[in-house]
């Protein structure tokens, strides 16, 4: 039994910064030259897909909720 709901924007959030580090510590590591311009869409495109992707599961948990299909 899960112990909280799944939030999908967290996991998205999480999988954009997680490769944001990837990148930079690869840079750090002299295995790519990746420009620091790069980052600024990847961490923002990121983090507007995770904010689009929590309220559209936010959006489903909440009508599931309301027609009692969902137990405390």
């Amino acid at each position: 039994m899960l112990r909280h709901d799944f939030q999908p924007g967290k996991l998205v959030a999480g999988a954009a910064l997680t490769a944001a580090g990837v990148l930079y510590a690869g840079d750090a590591a002299d295995h790519w030259q990746i420009p620091w311009y790069v980052m600024i869409p990847l961490v923002l495109g990121g983090l507007c897909l995770a904010g689009v992707t929590g309220t559209v599961g936010h959006t489903i948990r909440r009508r599931r909720g309301s027609r009692g299909t969902r137990t405390p």
